[in-house]
């Protein structure tokens, strides 16, 4: 079987929560967060995954990411990669898209960027880093990481341009499957919060 990447978003933090651009910021988990980062953890050792033995593990390095992964108990298994850590926001980090829209009407990040920051294709370049890894190991990938470097590697993974992730919400502690469907990279899974409810 082709490998596929399953991707776990981090748990919630308190610029997540406000709606905060967070990308290099080390922000912790809430409460919240940490409990949903466990219902995770308990979900991925049940069936069918049972606790995804012999599974490759990565975590973005920043903490909201690293945390998530040792609490749904991979931790042990997971090695820090700065291919996953967050969009670098530049002068927008901790803004709100509300505030930012203030000054410039109409803005959307994946069409016009951020200054003194990551452009689109420098995120764009990672992401295909991450998938080139996955792709070439003979059995799946998990990976702790942040909203808009996973919706980007959705799109890559699909072999479209990385603004389409702007069409793809992910919502923290969910679960979603990079996958194959007829011999040709798929999305299996995306989004999933049932472990939350």
């Amino acid at each position: 079987m082709a490998p596929r990447i399953l991707l776990a978003r981090h748990g919630q933090t308190e610029w997540s929560l406000s709606g905060r651009h967070t990308g290099r910021t080390d922000i912790p988990l809430l409460d919240e967060g940490r409990r949903g980062a466990k219902l995770l953890g308990e979900r991925l050792h049940r069936e069918p995954w049972a606790g995804l033995p012999g599974v490759e593990v990565r975590t973005s390095p920043l903490v909201r990411a690293k945390e998530t992964s040792e609490l749904a108990g991979f931790g042990d298994r997971a090695r820090g990669w700065d291919a996953l850590m967050e969009w670098d926001y530049g002068a927008y980090e901790g803004l709100t898209p509300a505030q930012i829209k203030a000054d410039r009407p109409g803005w959307l990040i994946w069409r016009d960027g951020v200054p003194e920051g990551e452009t689109l294709a420098q995120v764009a370049a990672r992401a295909d880093e991450v998938i080139e890894w996955a792709r070439g190991e003979d059995r799946d990938v998990l990976v702790f990481a942040h909203g808009h470097i996973l919706r980007t590697l959705a799109a890559r993974w699909l072999g479209l341009d990385a603004s389409f992730a702007a069409r793809l919400r992910l919502e923290p502690t969910s679960l979603s499957i990079l996958g194959w469907a007829y011999g040709e990279p798929a999305i299996e899974r995306w989004n999933d919060t049932g472990h939350l409810a």
